[in-house]
Order: structure tokens, then sequence, then C-alpha cells
């Protein structure tokens, strides 16, 4: 008999800081992320159920994952991936791919479990410096990488595909196609710094799933972006599924992080250290106008100016709505005491965010938290945009 179909949240690009024994993967990343406590704050405190770690081909993480399974702390799932109490874990790495005429750019694949894993890090390792590491670049092209992930039953989507620093049309290319065979992408990865309205002035873009993942360098950032995902249950099949629109299965919405509060959101001048105004064209500004200087980090809103070929955004027939989403460490006044008590009392975080009623709230947290909180759900905040590098914030009186 086949299970009825129900929603999961899903948070497909987490990263790697430290295997159990110490060994370096993600170097910019929390030493507390491995794979294990990855899986843990997923299922236990998030609210997770679909989780996607982006460097399992390193093979000192493999070695971690293959302990879990040997353990039965772990078991591989039906339908692919590993599965961990109520969380699912899709096996994924982050890949680097640097063309001529554009900056080096950011590719994430989703294999199906650890075997084909393998057989991934065995072709990907004579190609590129250290397989141990996360991100790193590889010397081949994207077509040529793109079509031996496909061939091996994997999934190919560009990441965070608008910023400046490794976003495919951040900078190194104005259309998808110019990198990547428009056949086999899978899906685009939004990024915290845009949203679905940003993203459809796009029109070559129409024919793809948006994806909302968190790029979490630390535990606590896992879930700040997320997607909800209708599946019979979590598994890389029913993903893929999801993600062609078939059987009923499909991405119900799009939790992703405000995009002012994305911390390329607007343009910024690396020399004198401030954001473009609001005011400037920063999509076509080659020079800061305070200060003449033309070391801009472009904004990821100039850059989707520069591209689009709307004027307004058009969303294709089952565009999954985007929601906006303040996560619980932008909120003045949740500190690490409060963040405590409202898990434990009002439940995971994604239940905090979206679910919990007022009155659970602010029973755990108090009246004022639980009115902005509420407020962030209905899109009633206000925001000082991110650029640079630099978060956004919440504007007063929060």
């Amino acid at each position: 008999m086949n299970k009825p179909l129900q929603p999961y949240f899903a948070d497909l690009h987490v990263h790697i800081g430290r295997t159990d024994n110490g060994t370096a993967v993600k170097i910019s990343a929390s030493r507390d992320l491995t794979f294990r406590s990855i899986a843990h704050e997923a299922s236990e405190r998030k609210g997770v159920q679909l989780i996607g770690v982006i460097d399992c081909h390193s093979p000192a993480v493999q070695a971690d994952i293959e302990r879990c399974l040997d353990t039965g702390e772990m078991e591989e799932a039906d339908g692919g991936g590993i599965r961990y109490r109520d969380t699912v874990i899709l096996l994924g790495a982050e890949m680097e791919v640097r063309e001529e005429g554009g900056g080096p750019f950011h590719l994430l694949g989703y294999l199906p479990d650890l075997a084909s894993m393998k057989e991934w890090t065995a072709w990907m390792a004579p190609r590129m410096k250290n397989v141990n590491l996360s991100s790193q670049r590889l010397r081949v092209t994207a077509r040529e990488l793109q079509a031996e992930l496909l061939a091996r039953g994997g999934l190919l989507v560009p990441a965070h595909v608008f910023t400046p620093h490794r976003g495919l049309l951040g900078c190194s290319a104005d259309r998808l196609a110019d990198r990547l065979d428009p056949e086999g992408i899978a899906a685009v990865e939004l990024g915290l710094s845009s949203d679905s309205d940003m993203a459809d002035r796009i029109t070559e873009l129409a024919r793809y799933p948006f994806l909302t993942n968190s790029d979490a360098h630390s535990t606590g950032m896992i879930g700040r972006e997320c997607n909800e995902l209708l599946l019979q249950e979590p598994s890389f099949a029913e993903w893929a599924m999801a993600l062609r629109g078939q059987a009923g299965r499909k991405i119900t919405a799009n939790y992703g992080l405000h995009p002012q509060l994305g911390k390329y959101h607007t343009t910024y001048c690396a020399a004198c250290r401030k954001a473009l105004s609001a005011q400037s064209d920063e999509g076509a500004e080659e020079a800061c106008p305070s200060c003449g200087s033309r070391k801009l980090i472009r904004g990821v809103s100039g850059r989707i100016d520069m591209l689009a070929d709307r004027e307004e955004p058009v969303h294709p027939e089952g565009r999954a709505p985007y929601l906006p989403q303040v996560p619980l460490n932008f909120f003045p006044g949740i500190g690490k005491v409060t963040r405590e008590k409202l898990l434990r009392e009002a439940g995971t975080e994604m239940e905090v965010l979206h679910r919990a009623p007022e009155e659970k709230l602010a029973a755990a947290a108090g009246a004022k938290i639980a009115s902005a909180i509420l407020a962030a759900r209905e899109g009633k905040l206000s925001f000082t945009p991110g650029s640079g590098g630099t978060y956004g914030k919440l504007s007063p009186p929060f």
C-alpha cells in the first residue's frame, strides 16, 4: 500500500567542518559540524527531515559515515540516503570550476548512495588538488563535470547562483547555458540574498525549480533557509521526483532568508567600506558615487537588474511560494538561554518559526519576542540590507 504524501522540511546545503577524529574538511566551518552532529541537530532540534551534506566526497567523511552504519546508529534508506532517526541525509559534494571569461563558481552534486559517492570521489581525485577538502577546484569544464555526474545517477544544482563570490550568474557568466547543458540542471539554488520575485525576472530560469538552502557553516545556521517538500517519505528518489514534479511530489514552499538579510543583497564599496545608496542604479554603477573607487562588490539585487529581461517577475505554473524567514539568531533578545527555552517548550526551530501558536511562544520567551516572530511570519518587519559580506539586520522596534 502506498504511503500518503505529506510535507517534509529539507535543507540541502550543509557543510562539514571536521571529521570525528578532527580532520579538517571545510576550513571556514565550525569544528562542531560533523556528519553525526549535523544529523542530530537536524533531527532533534531543527525539525528538518531531509538534510543535504555536501562534503560527502571526502574519504575521511566517508569513513565517519561507514562507522555510523557499522554501529547501527544509522542505516541506508530505501530510495537513497542515510537515515538517522527522523531525518535522512542526502550525500552531496560542492565543487568549484573556473572557465575562461569568468570567475570561479560552485556546483552542488548529489548522489543516491555511499557506493556511487565513492565512485564520484575516485573520478574527482586525480582532477583536483586535495579531495579530502570541501569546495575544491576541479581541472575540468562544468559541462564535463555535469555529464560525469549525471552518468552516475546524480543531480546537479548551481550553488548560490547570484552571489558575487562563487555564484555562476554572480561572477562567471550571464546565462546558465554559457556554462552548463540546460537539460542537465535539476534545480537552481537562489542563495541568501535573493528570492523568487527577483529570480523570476530572468526568463531562462523559469524552467527550473528553486531551492532555498542554508549553506550552513555552523550547527545554529542549519535550516536558516529550507524547503517544504511533499513526499511519501524523505529519500533521494522522492526528492528527485519532487524536483521533476512527478506523481504529486513537489516543492510546496521555499522558506528563505528575507533577501535583505543576506550578506550580498546590495552593492558595497570595499574602499570606503559602505553600501551604495538604495537610490543609486547599483546594477549599472562602475565606480562608487561617494569615493570614486572601482572596488565594488556587486550586490545580488544589482546583478539581477543587469541580467533581467523582465521588469516584473513572471512566476511559472507550479512555482512554490517564497515565504521570507527570519531565523531565531537574527532577533534581538533571543540569546542562547531564550533560544534553548523556545526549543524546549515550543518545539523545533521550524515549528517555532512557522507553526507554534503565539500563546506557546509567549509562554516560553515573552510577549515581545512572540509578537516579533509572528510579525516575521506575516512579512511585517523591515530591515537594513546586508552588503559586502555582512548580514542585514532587523530595523527598530525589534
